[in-house]
């Protein structure tokens, strides 16, 4: 369905209508509907605007529905975020996707997460390395570094 014929259908049944339609039709996808939509429905402008952005990005994506399911599985494992996680797992499973593949991307998802930390944390340090921890100043500026070195030196 192209964004035209969402909007028309939206402006047709109304929000309302359109936002009930939009959790059964999530229920029916996931077999369950997330509680990010639960709570949503409440605020059927904020359902349909979320819906009409997720669909905006799948119809731009030739990803397949699975390849879809273990980057979300990756990314809730990034973010640490349990609800996510079993959500997508579940999801992933029904679809067929085998336990080895969920667990490749959990992996994966934790070898970035690990090398982020890594990389900012060592970026961090080398900065650091360099600013006298005493004046804040950089170490060719400052007096009492170099007073230090001097020290050490005789």
């Amino acid at each position: 369905m192209s964004l035209e014929d969402e909007l028309d259908a939206i402006l047709e049944k109304g929000v309302g209508k359109s936002a009930d339609d939009m959790i059964k039709f999530i229920e029916k996808a996931y077999g369950e509907v997330p509680y990010i939509f639960q709570f949503m429905q409440d605020h059927p402008e904020l359902l349909v605007t979320k819906m009409l952005h997720n669909n905006a990005i799948l119809r731009s994506s030739s990803l397949d529905p699975k390849t879809i399911e273990l980057i979300s599985i990756a990314v809730g494992a990034a973010l640490r975020c349990s609800h996510c996680l079993k959500l997508h797992i579940r999801v992933a499973s029904n679809m067929g996707v085998p336990d080895d593949q969920i667990a490749a991307v959990i992996f994966l998802a934790g070898n970035l997460v690990n090398a982020s930390i890594l990389a900012t944390a060592t970026r961090h340090l080398d900065e650091e390395m360099d600013i006298c921890r005493t004046c804040q100043m950089g170490i060719g500026a400052c007096e009492i570094q170099a007073d230090e070195d001097k020290s050490k030196e005789d």
